[in-house]
């Protein structure tokens, strides 16, 4: 007989290693209760890191990896040496879907980062590219594990760097459940999407304590870097969760909308129906400045009226959103009149570009709707890089392969026109309402610039004012003048739009879209 002389974790002994199958199996039973015991008290937030786990996947689905890893003996972590380091490992299912899942576990040296822990992490991130199935991060971490030192940073770039090399090939979702500072917040902040909880989950590079200390500032973590901060003013979060429950039910229905990569189809359901009673003939006010809510439109296109919107909280005057059309997922963008008239300004333009981006890189047709009077001026977004960050929206669709589709509801003036899906940057099929106005700008400002003298020297210059504004609404007011030039496929009445769109998506499901040989472009970062 021989004796594991391995350092023990809380409360093990060295366990006495027997002979007969009996005693091995009853010895691996009680090394796996070691493993699966909590690290120490209660963690933060509601649920424990398995937990959290179990309330994601399917019942009984979940296979755990790397359970009985654990720190090196040679790691500055005293003698203690729990089993797992801190991290869940493992693969199951979501609504019968395979995923992989790690879970941060905040009661084992609160939830840091160490060597072990990161060679799990990165293990898993390996079986989900190798398997093609979408991963899922629940943060909830004190960081880099100080005592491991370097070895603890050199895994946050392996990190990373798996976190990069998945991207476009296999969908990535973090969902921060506590704290997730410094290098922490880098991979969440590469992955696809990232789920905050109000009240508990904060993310940032440097905490409240070190800013006041290094620049005399004073603020709180939730101000800093809380689920609303970053949902609402910086855009880091896509959306807000309620509790940990609203947070893993958001997880599993924004997996309903993707593939499980980017060489598979979204999953297809029963095809939806419009909400009963919805037009559109009246939703676009008779008056040009007048605002409706395009979500009114939105509802009554996609199947059944329902919405996932994306980074709902941020840049509210542009709308990204997850949907279904018969069935299929699509990426819906639309203006969104009721907040700055639907203007595209800096935070509009990233955050539409980014969600253009992962919608083409995942197969997902994109639904455009535009109302935009253009891009924002003004001295404080040209500073800020309007024009460098505009353009991130205009490559975007420029680069998307995937079926495009635009709906031209109201006014589509300038560099808004061009932008928003229009037949110049790529869009598949174009249609307009009659009550489209496409053109450089809008009448007022056009027969101001054109007609400055005439106005100037007229004896009555409104009256010459409301006649050139009449004959200017009637050729440049209207969208068929883009129809003669093909620039529209169709005008067609609000509410043919569903069944046009539907008719469009069908017609374009074998779209073929060959791109030049290249490593890759060089958007305007």
């Amino acid at each position: 007989m021989s004796t594991d002389v391995t350092a023990s974790g809380p409360g093990e002994t060295a366990a006495h290693v027997p002979g007969s199958t009996a005693e091995r199996v009853a010895g691996l039973e009680r090394r796996r209760g070691q493993a699966v015991a909590p690290g120490g008290p209660r963690g933060r937030g509601e649920f424990s890191a398995r937990e959290r786990i179990e309330r994601l996947v399917d019942k009984d689905s979940f296979t755990e990896t790397g359970l009985f890893v654990r720190a090196r003996p040679a790691a500055e972590v005293g003698t203690r040496r729990p089993y797992g380091d801190g991290v869940i490992t493992g693969y199951g299912t979501v609504d019968g879907r395979p995923v992989c899942v790690f879970a941060q576990d905040s009661t084992v040296f609160g939830g840091s980062m160490g060597e072990a822990f990161g060679e799990k992490t990165v293990a898993l991130m390996d079986l989900a590219l190798k398997t093609g199935c979408p991963v899922i991060g629940l943060n909830d971490s004190g960081g880099a594990r100080i005592q491991e030192g370097v070895a603890s940073l050199a895994l946050y770039a392996e990190l990373v760097r798996r976190n990069v090399k998945a991207s476009g090939v296999i969908p990535q979702i973090s969902v921060v459940l506590g704290p997730c500072a410094g290098g922490a917040a880098y991979s969440p902040a590469i992955t696809d999407f990232t789920v905050m909880v109000d009240g508990a989950s904060h993310m940032f590079v440097t905490g409240p304590d070190v800013i006041e200390t290094v620049t005399g500032e004073r603020t709180t973590a939730e101000e800093l870097g809380g689920a609303r901060t970053s949902n609402t003013v910086n855009g880091n979060a896509h959306f807000l969760a309620a509790d940990e429950e609203d947070a893993l039910d958001t997880v599993r229905d924004l997996l309903s909308y993707l593939p499980a990569n980017n060489l598979e189809r979204p999953p297809e359901y029963a095809p939806g129906h419009a909400p009963p009673g919805a037009t559109l003939d009246e939703v676009v006010p008779d008056r040009l400045g007048e605002a409706y809510d395009m979500r009114v439109i939105l509802h009554a296109v996609v199947d059944d009226g329902e919405l996932l919107q994306v980074q709902e909280l941020f840049a509210p005057n542009i709308i990204c959103a997850l949907a279904r059309i018969e069935g299929r997922s699509v990426g819906v963008v639309a203006n969104q009149p009721l907040h700055a008239a639907g203007v595209l300004d800096i935070d509009a333009s990233e955050k539409a570009a980014r969600f253009v981006r992962f919608c083409d890189a995942f197969g997902i047709p994109l639904l455009t709707f535009a109302d935009v009077p253009g891009y924002l001026s003004g001295v404080r977004q040209e500073r800020a890089g309007i024009i460098r960050r505009g353009a991130k929206l205009l490559y975007a669709y420029a680069e998307a392969t995937v079926p495009k589709v635009t709906v031209v509801v109201r006014k589509a003036y300038g560099g808004g026109y061009a932008v928003m899906g229009s037949k110049h940057l790529g869009a598949d099929v174009n249609l307009a309402w009659p009550t489209a106005r496409i053109a450089v700008m809008g009448a007022e400002g056009a027969v101001g610039v054109l007609h400055r003298r005439e106005l100037a020297a007229a004896d009555d210059p409104e009256a010459l004012r409301a006649r050139l504004l009449t004959a200017y609404e009637r050729t440049h007011g209207t969208p068929y003048l883009a129809a003669e030039r093909g620039y529209v496929d169709a005008v067609i009445a609000p509410r043919e739009t569903r069944e046009q769109v539907c008719r469009a998506l069908r017609a374009l499901r074998g779209k073929r879209a060959p791109m030049p040989e290249r490593r890759h472009g060089n958007i305007p970062l």
